[in-house]
């Protein structure tokens, strides 16, 4: 079964709304107690870095996913912010991150984007998979994946970057690490990209 964490921010209902379409088994969690009965975990994340973390820990969700995640090494993906609170921490703000994957939220440099409006980086755009991570199966690189952001993650260490784009240059598009993965772009708005790797995320083995 899919958990997907609902906690004040993300796009819970489109997520639900896919899952529901590929007959996959989900559930959406609001107390972190109930984490526990699944098997793959999504983090959604709509708005800003410390917001994001703060409404993590106020709502007890921090502490369990530590738990299920590091130490139970329970499968997540994150989307969007979702991915950006994996790291120590971000620009935006001054909260500490979740620090499962080593690295630091950056803010895109407007002086080096061509395209207007520079910022927030809105709309579709492909996606080069690194490691032919069964995470993007039967994906059409050419169509591409919705972004919508201004910040994006930057990995200290290459062998955590999943996937890259451009934008003024490459940046990280999806990150990961053993059973913890994390995606700048929005699946769930993404169309037939989006719907095959949420059902790729509810199906691949783990190594």
């Amino acid at each position: 079964m899919i958990g997907i964490i609902s906690y004040g921010s993300g796009n819970i209902n489109a997520i639900a709304t896919i899952y529901k379409k590929l007959n996959i088994k989900y559930e959406i969690i609001s107390k972190p107690e109930d984490l526990d009965k699944a098997e793959r975990l999504i983090l959604p994340g709509v708005g800003a870095f410390d917001a994001t973390m703060r409404q993590l820990i106020d709502s007890g969700f921090k502490e369990k996913l530590e738990e299920l995640v590091i130490i139970k090494k329970r499968p997540i993906l994150g989307i969007c912010v979702g991915l950006q609170v994996m790291g120590n921490g971000s620009e935006e703000g001054s909260m500490n991150g979740l620090g499962w994957i080593p690295g630091r939220v950056k803010r895109f440099d407007i002086d080096k984007i061509n395209q207007a409006p520079k910022l927030p980086h809105m709309g579709w755009n492909t996606v080069s998979d690194l490691r032919k991570h069964p995470l993007f199966d039967r994906i059409d690189s050419d169509f591409g994946f919705y972004f919508v952001h201004s910040y994006y993650f930057e990995c200290d260490y290459e062998e955590n970057i999943l996937s890259t784009s451009e934008y003024g240059g490459a940046f990280c598009s999806s990150i990961y690490k053993n059973n913890i993965f994390g995606m700048q772009f929005h699946p769930e708005k993404s169309h037939g990209n989006g719907v095959q790797l949420l059902k790729n995320f509810a199906e691949f083995e783990l190594c």
